[in-house]
């Protein structure tokens, strides 16, 4: 019986791990949500304001780049799916394929914003050129800081698979980050016709 409580304990205390550090990736997501609501809330006054200058600045955006986007980000959220998926069923190979798969078309959605940003620099339109691209900036930017860092979480568990089995304590981590990965996937949907779609 004492043997049989000794071995049970680690599963507890990694148990328990495990839920904090889901409940504290769910608190993130939660805050992020509400301060990325306050800004939209903020756009849509700002917009109602001045619709022609808020118009006539959507117009220079090529809504099809964030359509692109939209689908690149939609397709690293479905790989990165799977690999929770492939964690579960403890396949530790199939789990790195499918990181390595949402990373690299992640990837492209990063390029993507680089060359964006560069093409909108180039023509002297920057935060300061008026009120809707200072908030097309600090949302694009802010976004952007959150892909940055979902990009690192992935490589970070990527690289974890090699030392810890997938189906063990190592999972819980894995679906922190995809929930977070999802988090970026949502943020963008709704950034996305904000900026590019309305008056556009």
């Amino acid at each position: 019986m004492t043997a049989h409580n000794h071995f049970e304990a680690p599963k507890s205390g990694a148990s328990t791990v495990k839920e904090e550090l889901i409940a504290g990736v769910h608190f993130f997501i939660l805050a992020d949500i509400f301060i990325f609501a306050a800004l939209f809330a903020g756009f849509m006054v700002e917009r109602m304001a001045d619709i022609e200058v808020f118009n006539q600045s959507a117009n220079q955006l090529n809504p099809w780049i964030g359509i692109i986007n939209t689908l690149i980000l939609v397709t690293s959220g479905l790989c990165v799916v799977f690999a929770v998926d492939s964690a579960r069923q403890g396949n530790a190979k199939a789990t790195r394929r499918w990181l390595v798969a949402t990373f690299t078309i992640g990837a492209g959605f990063g390029l993507s914003k680089v060359l964006e940003y560069s093409a909108k620099i180039n023509l002297d339109i920057t935060m300061h050129t008026n009120d809707f691209f200072m908030f097309y900036y600090a949302l694009t930017g802010a976004h952007f800081l959150h892909f940055l860092g979902g990009m690192g979480a992935l490589i970070f568990i990527w690289m974890a698979t090699f030392k810890r089995p997938v189906d063990g304590e190592l999972f819980g981590t894995i679906e922190s980050v995809a929930l977070y990965w999802h988090m970026v996937d949502l943020l963008w949907i709704f950034i996305f016709p904000l900026l590019y779609l309305l008056g556009g």
